[in-house]
């Protein structure tokens, strides 16, 4: 038995753990190395485009003004490779590099939480509620190489910014430039 979600069969909690049993039981191979972002989301687009899945949202996020973003799996697979590519190139960050981002809960910080996963690059995350001296705890505790933020944070992240020995690179997300900035959404 399962329920039905969006017209899609989901696995119940039973099934659930009767799989994780049954690979605790060694009846499943654990997979040596499991990535989220190719494992998983690539392999959902995959399924969808050749029609085994139906397609639905794999990400919809509405603000208070009810401004949608909405992104099927394929999108979210094609849109989390490219900001996969703005850390590794345009940042220069390597797997096992940290990048630290202080924004509220916009497409973009789902966005990164994905992208990060697919390269191996740690997330760490941070609510734009932080303070200058929160921000830069968190930078030198971290020693993250990258800060991801907004136009409204960036002022606070800047005033900590000497003291940060180790960050590298600055991203912001926005629709204009900063000054010493890279822009993620130029940069995709």
């Amino acid at each position: 038995p399962s329920r039905t979600f969006h017209g899609n069969n989901r696995l119940l909690t039973s099934q659930i753990i009767s799989h994780y049993e049954s690979i605790n039981q060694g009846k499943k191979e654990l997979p040596e190395y499991f990535n989220f972002a190719s494992d998983v989301l690539d392999e959902w687009a995959r399924l969808e485009k050749d029609g085994r899945k139906p397609t639905n949202p794999a990400f919809w996020w509405v603000n208070d003004e009810g401004e949608e973003v909405k992104w099927s799996f394929e999108e979210l697979g094609s849109l989390s490779r490219k900001a996969a590519n703005v850390l590794s190139e345009a940042c220069g960050l390597q797997r096992g590099d940290r990048v630290v981002a202080v924004l509220p809960r916009v497409p973009e910080w789902w966005l990164l939480n994905v992208a990060c996963m697919r390269a191996g690059i740690v997330l760490i995350p941070g609510t734009s509620q932080l303070t200058a001296k929160d921000i830069s705890y968190r930078l030198q505790a971290s020693k993250a190489k990258c800060i991801v933020t907004n136009d409204t944070l960036a002022p606070a992240v800047e005033s900590v910014l000497p003291g940060s020995q180790f960050l590298k690179s600055k991203l912001i997300v926005g629709q204009g430039s900063r000054d010493g900035w890279l822009n993620l959404k130029e940069l995709l």
